[in-house]
């Protein structure tokens, strides 16, 4: 067979992306496949079993549809575009998520689902309830809180609350990300699948839930309720309540449901009950609400059955997973805990050490001290020895300096004697000098006296001789002058020259007398002067005695 002949039995294909709440696969369809053989390939890529949940979605002017199992793929109204974008979403919800979701990717799927319902403000959730889910969101992203390693600012780039809870409350994002560690904190020991599920079964007991609404009305020109439709039936709602029905058909009250264009009628499984007649905008609408009731209503009768084999081994194999993955855990608890106590004993191991570490510092710091602190003892030692020597030395030399002064202090005793007594003598020399001076200077005042008396008498001797004078010799007054022949002349000169001669001696006399008192007053003074010198040197040994007093 030729290359061209297998070129022309190649079957022709077309691309499709599947885009699921967390991924985006692509695939190649063949042009005859049906929506079911492209619905299994996906759940085969994804490993998933629990396929009556899921189904296909995409968009066509505006309204969301559901692909169709029974009909082939390009038959059916869809997006003219290459690849052809499906969602994959769940499509029905179940009743007690807890016993329905088996698979871990089932759980998975739903809970990235709701998550998103609850953050797109698609299901209504209080804000104390979206905190408190936010922290098992974290939990199953982040694992068991650890301060160490989740710091501050961790959650800053997490969409984990609706932007209706967050304009409802002024608080910043640090504030949030308090409250929703300190429930996360909370939550430490519970693995991935156990937070996505505690999530599911806080998500399920929401009003709206796994509800498909719908606008209806109850004529034809008034569009004024919405029409939901979920796991327990179908419910009627005013258009500005979408939490408490205004009426319900459960189920097991259903009779039938059917559609006539764009009229849809419920009639309930008691015949005498009203049957409960609608509109809706298009016959798209009635027909995806009929697709959204056979689907809900077979899977409310399935869990009321008895499980098939399948089932009861999905079950079986779900248990037995759940088994191994709580003993998986409590062996990774328990090796976590010795983990943990292995790593506080090392920690504390550490901190002996450094405990140690820092004991042998002090020690060795305490004994380069010590060893300082003795060198430095040596030194004073050798210095002290140094001084006592020293101070041997000094003290040697004061017992020679003592036995010097002792010498010298009886030395200066003696020679305060003498001088005391050349004091005594210098004093009463000094006494009998003041007698002395005083008697001599009243001889000199005497003397003076007489001089004074004689000087007086000789003064009136002249006079006399020049009055004796004036009466014998008149002419010899007027004419003084002077015969060698006259004796009486030569007897007068002889007088005047005797007179003369006493005069010189009186002078004479007198000089004598004022030259030897201030000889006197000279020997005086100079006796003074001697007589303050010796009392300095007294004074002066005396001090000296005290100083060697008190040196000894």
């Amino acid at each position: 067979m030729s290359i061209r002949g297998l070129k022309k039995k190649q079957p022709k294909t077309f691309k499709v992306k599947i885009i699921t709440v967390d991924a985006e696969m692509e695939f190649s369809c063949e042009m005859k496949w049906k929506g079911k053989d492209l619905f299994d390939l996906v759940c085969r890529a994804l490993g998933l079993r629990e396929t009556w949940f899921f189904g296909l979605q995409y968009t066509i002017k505006g309204m969301c549809t559901w692909l169709k199992m029974d009909k082939k793929v390009l038959d059916q109204e869809i997006p003219k575009e290459d690849p052809i974008s499906f969602h994959f979403l769940a499509k029905f919800y179940p009743e007690k998520v807890e016993e329905e979701l088996l698979q871990e990717i089932t759980q998975h799927l739903f809970f990235l689902q709701v998550k998103k319902q609850i953050l797109d403000e698609e299901i209504y959730c209080s804000p104390e309830a979206t905190v408190l889910l936010a922290s098992y969101a974290v939990q199953a992203k982040y694992g068991d809180y650890d301060p160490n390693f989740h710091e501050p600012g961790f959650l800053a780039h997490d969409e984990l609350l609706p932007k209706r809870v967050l304009r409802q409350y002024q608080l910043t994002a640090e504030m949030w990300e308090e409250k929703i560690t300190a429930w996360y904190a909370e939550h430490r020991g519970i693995a991935r699948d156990e937070a996505e599920m505690n999530y599911l079964k806080i998500a399920q007991d929401l009003e709206m839930y796994g509800v498909n609404y719908f606008p209806i009305a109850q004529n034809k020109n008034h569009t004024d309720l919405l029409l939901g439709v979920d796991a327990k039936g179908i419910h009627i709602y005013s258009i500005n309540n979408r939490f408490s029905p205004n009426k319900s058909f459960e189920w097991s009250a259903i009779r039938n449901i059917s559609y006539s264009e764009k009229e849809l009628t419920i009639k309930p499984l008691d015949k005498k009950a009203e049957v409960f007649k609608f509109f809706s905008s298009q016959l798209k609408v009635n027909k995806l609400i009929l697709q959204l009731c056979i689907g809900n209503h077979d899977l409310f009768m399935r869990r009321r059955k008895v499980d098939s084999i399948e089932i009861q081994q999905m079950k079986a194999q779900a248990r037995e997973e759940k088994a191994r993955k709580k003993m998986e855990n409590q062996r990774l608890a328990r090796e976590k805990q010795l983990r943990e106590e292995a790593e506080r004993a090392k920690e504390e191991l550490e901190r002996r050490l450094f405990q140690l570490e820092d004991e042998a510092r002090q020690a060795n710091e305490a004994l380069l001290r010590s060893q300082e602190a003795a060198e430095l003892l040596a030194e004073k030692a050798q210095i002290a020895e140094e001084e006592a020597k020293l101070l041997a030395q000094n003290a040697a030399e004061a017992e020679q300096e003592r036995q010097r002064l002792e010498i010298t202090a009886l030395k200066t005793k003696e020679e305060k004697r003498l001088m005391e007594q050349k004091m005594r003598e210098a004093e009463l020399i000094a006494v009998k000098l003041v007698k002395e001076s005083d008697r001599r200077a009243k001889e000199a005042e005497h003397l003076k006296q007489d001089l004074h008396e004689a000087r007086e008498a000789e003064q009136k001797a002249k006079q006399k001789l020049l009055d004796i004078t004036r009466l014998n010799y008149p002419h010899m007054v007027k004419y003084p002058q002077y015969s060698p022949t006259d004796t009486r002349d030569a007897n007068f000169d002889k007088g005047s020259i005797k007179l003369d001669l006493k005069d010189i001696d009186l002078k004479r006399l007198s000089f004598e007398i004022e030259r030897e008192r201030l000889d006197y007053l000279e020997k005086s003074r100079k006796f003074e002067d001697r007589l303050k010198e010796l009392k300095s040197e007294i004074h002066a040994l005396k001090l000296e005695e005290k100083q060697s007093g008190l040196y000894s």
